[in-house]
């Protein structure tokens, strides 16, 4: 729980980036979401030299965004933010070697992620990671999500474990 002060600045860095790349963006996040994962043991972090390099949020279900795909089962990754000082240093490859053991512990198939839009370059990042890209997908019922699903077209991503 003392981290979530620094997991709402990496939030906060994150948006403006995708504010320079003219994305989608994230919107504020509710505290009280993050401290429910917190709580729940599913929000994670890579630490480095002291400092928190990159977080992330796990989830075992995601049928608002995954729809019938939901019932597959899959690991479900969430916001990873990373320390601009520590941009370039393959976080994203760790989260998926760690995803994949995690994934396995909790006898699920899959890694699966979304982002929101037809965003190529974060689509070429992505299968660059491993993951596959399955298309996008246009949402239907977003009573609940962050503001940035409302009518929204995400794309998705798989890894198998």
């Amino acid at each position: 729980m003392e981290d979530i002060n620094t997991i709402f600045d990496l939030y906060k860095i994150a948006t403006d980036f995708q504010k320079m790349k003219s994305v989608v963006t994230w919107p504020e996040f509710d505290r009280a979401l993050v401290k429910k994962e917190i709580h729940e043991k599913r929000q994670w972090k890579i630490v480095i030299d002291n400092q928190i390099a990159c977080v992330w949020a796990t989830a075992e279900s995601d049928p608002q965004i995954w729809q019938e795909r939901n019932e597959d089962p899959a690991i479900y990754i969430h916001r990873i933010a990373t320390n601009p000082d520590f941009k370039g240093r393959g976080l994203v490859n760790e989260i998926v070697t760690w995803s994949r053991s995690f994934a396995k512990e909790k006898n699920k198939k899959y890694v699966r992620m979304d982002t929101v839009g037809e965003n190529i370059g974060l689509i070429n990042y992505y299968k660059k990671c491993g993951f596959d890209f399955l298309g996008l997908s246009e949402l239907k019922h977003t009573t609940g999500l962050p503001a940035h699903y409302h009518n929204a077209t995400v794309s998705l991503f798989q890894l198998s474990v």
